[in-house]
C-alpha cells in the first residue's frame, strides 16, 4: 500500500512491488486495464536517472507516472500516453511508482510517501 505522508491521497493505493530486471523491463505492458487503486512499484538498487526511465511499448493505457528518490521524495511526475512515451525523470530515482493517470494530482514534487505492507 502506498501513502503520501504530506498530502493524504483520495482512495486507497495498492501496488505490485517490483525490482527484478525482467519484472521492471515488462512493469503493466500488456495488461488490458488498471483499477483506479491499482499500479506497480519499480525499484532500483541504486538512485539514478538511467534505471529509472519507462517506456510505454505494449501500453493500452496511459499512466501517471511518479519518481522518488532514495529518501521516498517525489521528484517528479509526468502523464504517459500509451505507445507513445519514453521518459526520463529530471532527477534521478530509485522507485517509479506507476499508476491510473486520474491519481498524478494526488503527487506533489517534494511529497513524502511510504510503503506499507499488508
Amino acid at each position: 500500500m502506498v501513502l503520501n505522508v504530506s498530502q493524504a491521497l483520495n482512495s486507497e493505493m495498492v501496488l505490485e512491488y517490483c525490482e527484478a530486471y525482467w519484472c521492471k523491463l515488462r512493469g503493466l505492458a500488456w495488461r488490458r486495464k488498471l483499477v483506479k487503486s491499482g499500479g506497480i512499484v519499480l525499484a532500483s538498487k541504486s538512485v539514478n536517472k538511467r534505471d529509472s526511465a519507462i517506456h510505454m511499448m505494449g501500453m493500452f493505457f496511459d499512466l501517471s507516472i511518479i519518481w522518488l528518490d532514495g529518501n521516498m521524495q517525489v521528484v517528479d511526475k509526468a502523464l504517459a500516453l500509451k505507445w507513445r512515451s519514453f521518459l526520463v525523470p529530471k532527477t534521478a530515482a530509485r522507485y517509479v511508482i506507476e499508476c491510473a493517470p486520474s491519481r498524478i494530482h494526488e503527487f506533489g514534487i517534494g511529497d513524502h510517501i511510504a510503503f506499507e505492507k499488508r
